[in-house]
């Protein structure tokens, strides 16, 4: 089924574009389109139909109820992703760890990892010394 860029697609879908290292929220994305006439629920139904596109990615956070979005344009699909559970910021890894780690697995477990779709989670740097600073 052939889908139209509405207006409201287009803003969303540039909105994602200009954030491509960041995995956002519906309501971040809300928050910042509101003023646009983008409503919370055409937020979902177009990120629905994005993610359904292959457009960008699904990301649950782990302990919660929230989801983070993020586009998937570009050199994305090349790294392996690193997202702190924490801020909800998500990282690509850098391109020669990513070569290493997914080569080291493929070697000894025989096992090909889909780099576009694997995310690991942990702290960020600056969440580990705001952590480190509280103690």
């Amino acid at each position: 089924m052939q889908r139209y860029m509405t207006q409201q697609r287009r803003l969303l879908l540039d909105y994602l574009k200009a954030h491509a290292d960041q995995s956002v929220s519906a309501r971040q994305i809300a928050g910042e389109l509101g003023s646009q006439d983008v409503s919370i629920s055409a937020v979902y139904r177009n990120l629905a139909a994005l993610e359904q596109d292959g457009s960008i990615r699904k990301v649950s956070a782990p302990g919660t109820r929230e989801s983070y979005y993020q586009y998937l344009g570009g050199h994305c699909c090349e790294h392996l992703h690193l997202s702190c559970k924490k801020c909800g910021k998500t990282f690509h890894m850098d391109e020669a760890q990513t070569e290493a780690l997914v080569s080291t697995i493929a070697k000894l477990d025989h096992f090909a990892l889909d780099r576009a779709d694997t995310v690991l989670y942990g702290l960020c740097k600056q969440c580990v010394e705001r952590k480190d600073g509280e103690s």
